[in-house]
C-alpha cells in the first residue's frame, strides 16, 4: 500500500518551528497540523505562542484552539484526530504538514500507535497514588521492577505519574505497560515522513530567544491571560501548562513578579532541554541550526527534496 507522505517540523520550542511549518506549506502547498500540547487550548493564546491570523499568512492551520480550558485530552486522542486531518488534507491534493514540539504526539503519530481504549478507572489511581505516598517512589519502582522490569528501567523513582500508570495498566488489564507498548507498535505505519528539526547548535542562543519570547508574551498580556486561568480555577491539562501556573504564587502574593518571570524562563528553558532529549534520539531527523545556516528554509526544501 502506497504510504501517504508528511512534513513533520520538530524542535525545541522557541526554535522557530511556526514560521518554518508556514514557509513550507507554501512552497509545498500544505496545511498544517499543529502537535503542541497546550495550543490545543482556548483562552491560552499567548502562553501557548499559538500563531494568529496575521502569522499564518492564510494557511489553514488545525488543532488549534479548539478545546475548552479545564478538558482533559489524551495522546490517543490527538492521535485519532490528526490521523483524521492527515486525510482531510491529503483529500484536498494538499500536503500535510505536522508541526510541534510535543515530541509524544509526534512520535505516536508517526509510528501508527495504536492505543488501547479503556476508562480511567478513578478510584484505582487513588489507592495506587495513596500507596506511592505511603511507601516512596524508590519502594514502588522496586515492586514495579518484578512485575514490569523492561518498563521498571525506563524509569526514575521520583516519577510519580508513570510508576502510577504502569500499575494502573497492569491491575486493570492484566498486562504489563511494556507488553502493550509492543502490542501497540505491530502495525506498519501508514505515514512517509520526512522529520526536520530545528535548533541551535549554541544552546545558549536558544535560552537568549526564550527568555525574549517570554518578555514579548508579558507586553502582549500574559499576566492577565494568566490571572484569568488562576480566577477560573479550573483542573485539566492546561492548568499545567507552562505560562500560567508560575504565575500562581504571585497572585496569592507568596512571590515578587520578577520571580515568577524568572521561574517561567527557567521552567521554559528546562522544557526546551527536555524537548531536545526526546527529539536528538530519533536518527529520523534532519537536523537545522539557524546559527548555523543562512536560511532555514531552503535547507529544509533540500532535506525534503532529497528525501522524495
Amino acid at each position: 500500500m502506497k504510504k501517504q507522505k508528511i512534513i513533520c517540523v520538530v524542535g525545541p520550542t522557541a526554535s522557530g518551528k511556526t514560521g518554518l511549518g508556514i514557509e513550507l506549506a507554501k512552497y509545498f502547498d500544505g496545511e498544517v497540523i499543529s502537535a503542541d500540547s497546550m495550543q490545543i487550548y482556548c483562552d491560552m493564546h499567548i502562553a501557548s505562542a499559538a500563531p494568529d491570523d496575521s502569522e499564518t499568512e492564510g494557511i489553514p492551520h488545525h488543532l488549534v484552539e479548539f478545546l475548552p480550558y479545564g478538558s482533559s485530552y489524551t495522546v490517543a486522542d490527538y492521535v485519532k484526530a490528526a490521523r483524521q486531518k492527515i486525510g482531510e488534507i491529503a483529500s484536498r491534493g494538499k500536503t500535510p504538514i505536522i508541526v510541534g514540539g510535543t515530541g509524544l504526539y509526534i512520535n505516536s503519530l508517526v509510528n501508527n500507535v495504536e492505543f488501547i481504549e479503556s476508562e480511567t478507572d478513578y478510584e484505582l489511581r487513588e489507592r495506587i497514588t495513596k500507596e506511592y505516598d505511603l511507601v516512596g517512589g524508590a519502594e514502588m519502582l522496586s515492586r514495579l521492577c518484578e512485575i514490569d522490569p523492561d518498563a521498571a528501567a525506563k524509569l526514575h523513582e521520583n516519577d510519580k505519574k508513570r510508576i502510577i500508570r504502569a500499575f494502573e495498566i497492569y491491575e486493570s488489564t492484566g498486562n504489563t505497560k511494556s507488553f502493550n507498548d509492543e502490542q501497540s507498535i505491530k502495525n506498519e505505519s501508514p505515514y512517509d515522513a520526512c522529520m526536520i528539526g530545528i535548533t541551535y547548535r549554541d544552546r545558549e542562543k536558544l535560552y537568549e530567544r526564550i527568555n525574549l519570547r517570554v518578555d514579548l508574551m508579558l507586553q502582549n498580556g500574559l499576566l492577565k491571560e494568566a490571572k484569568s486561568a488562576y480566577d477560573k480555577n479550573l483542573g485539566g491539562g492546561a492548568v499545567q501548562a507552562i505560562g500560567h501556573k508560575e504565575f500562581f504564587d504571585y497572585f496569592k502574593e507568596q512571590i515578587s513578579l520578577e520571580e515568577a518571570i524568572e521561574n517561567l524562563k527557567r521552567s521554559t528553558r528546562r522544557y526546551a532541554k527536555r524537548q531536545l532529549t526526546w527529539f536528538n534520539k530519533d536518527e529520523r531527523i534532519n537536523w537545522i541550526y539557524r546559527d548555523e545556516t543562512e536560511s532555514a528554509v531552503d535547507t529544509a526544501i533540500k532535506f525534503i527534496r532529497k528525501e522524495g
